[in-house]
């Protein structure tokens, strides 16, 4: 099997630099990396270097290169990027996708799949989602410092069975993957913690304890986990219906002083993922006719800020609700 993983960031170097440990020499699978810039120039010098809590190791991709040309017809193609970089990763890599291709993308969103399939050929098409903390700590260099590292993907229509193949491969790495049944329940669980938190951490300046302690951030937090939980349903996406109060448990479980990663892009004034979190509820919600006036608060209120604003470059042009 070939697999590309596109974006070596914090999670395409965690679970890329794991799998290409485990088939160094490509002899049952090959493993290949699309990157760019130093990292890239770093990784075909030396390797990826991968920093996790558990263990240090150095990984030999079969290939790294910044040419899809050079890697051809790929049988998985793993996308972990930013949601605002995804479409441009996904036409640069285009080439490396046929028909009997699966592509996984593994981002923060919930609708990844549809951003694909409006520039990639005709593929198989997966999605996923990872609990990982990790980040690129030099060129060549990731380090992993937290999350359980656990790895859910599915197919978004059809049957599982013809994806055990990638999860054996993935398991065989040492990767702690599952291959869900439904796809939509994994990654809709992670969103619907991930995204509220995002925001008002971001809008208040607080951390995870600072919000959920304070009288005009918790409820707040907790109305937006309840809009995204009715659009949920509203999109035919079957949810506990306890989510809520899992999703505050999750929260309350993480350390007081925890920050969302969109809060410190927002302090350090660094892109975010505004519009994958906040934008795509808004927009959804209101073309669906469901009530995300929190949701819309918020986002409005990150974009208008003048001292740290949030998401200043739009995803795509028009995208803005």
């Amino acid at each position: 099997m070939k697999t590309v993983f596109v974006g070596l960031g914090g999670v395409g170097g965690y679970y890329g630099g794991k799998a290409a440990r485990a088939f160094e020499g490509g002899s049952e699978h090959r493993v290949v990396f699309l990157a760019r810039g130093e990292h890239l120039r770093a990784i075909t010098d030396k390797g990826l270097r991968v920093l996790a809590q558990d263990e240090e190791f150095l990984a030999r991709p079969f290939l790294a290169t910044d040419d899809p040309a050079e890697i051809g017809t790929a049988d998985l193609v793993v996308f972990a990027v930013k949601g605002y970089d995804l479409r441009m990763a996904a036409r640069t890599a285009a080439p490396l996708v046929g028909p009997e291709t699966a592509v996984l993308p593994l981002l923060n969103g919930v609708n990844s799949p549809e951003i694909l399939a409006g520039t990639l050929p005709p593929c198989r098409m997966l999605n996923g989602c990872v609990y990982i903390s990790a980040r690129i700590e030099g060129p060549g260099v990731v380090r992993q410092t937290g999350g359980s590292r656990k790895l859910f993907f599915g197919p978004v229509s059809g049957g599982r069975e013809q994806y055990l193949p990638v999860e054996e491969m993935f398991r065989k790495a040492g990767i702690d993957a599952a291959l869900v049944d439904d796809v939509n329940e994994a990654v809709w669980t992670k969103f619907i913690f991930m995204a509220p938190f995002a925001g008002v951490t971001s809008l208040f300046g607080r951390s995870f304890g600072e919000v959920l302690a304070g009288q005009d951030s918790q409820p707040m937090l907790e109305g937006m986990m309840r809009e995204i939980q009715a659009l949920a349903v509203l999109k035919g996406v079957s949810l506990p219906a306890d989510i809520v109060e899992l999703s505050l448990a999750k929260g309350v479980a993480f350390p007081p002083d925890t920050k969302s990663s969109m809060q410190l892009d927002c302090e350090k004034g660094r892109r975010t993922e505004i519009e994958t979190f906040l934008g795509f509820v808004v927009r959804e919600g209101e073309r669906l006719g469901g009530d995300v006036h929190l949701t819309r608060g918020v986002y409005d209120a990150l974009r208008m800020r003048a001292d740290h604003p949030c998401g200043c470059v739009y995803e795509q042009e028009g995208q803005r609700p």
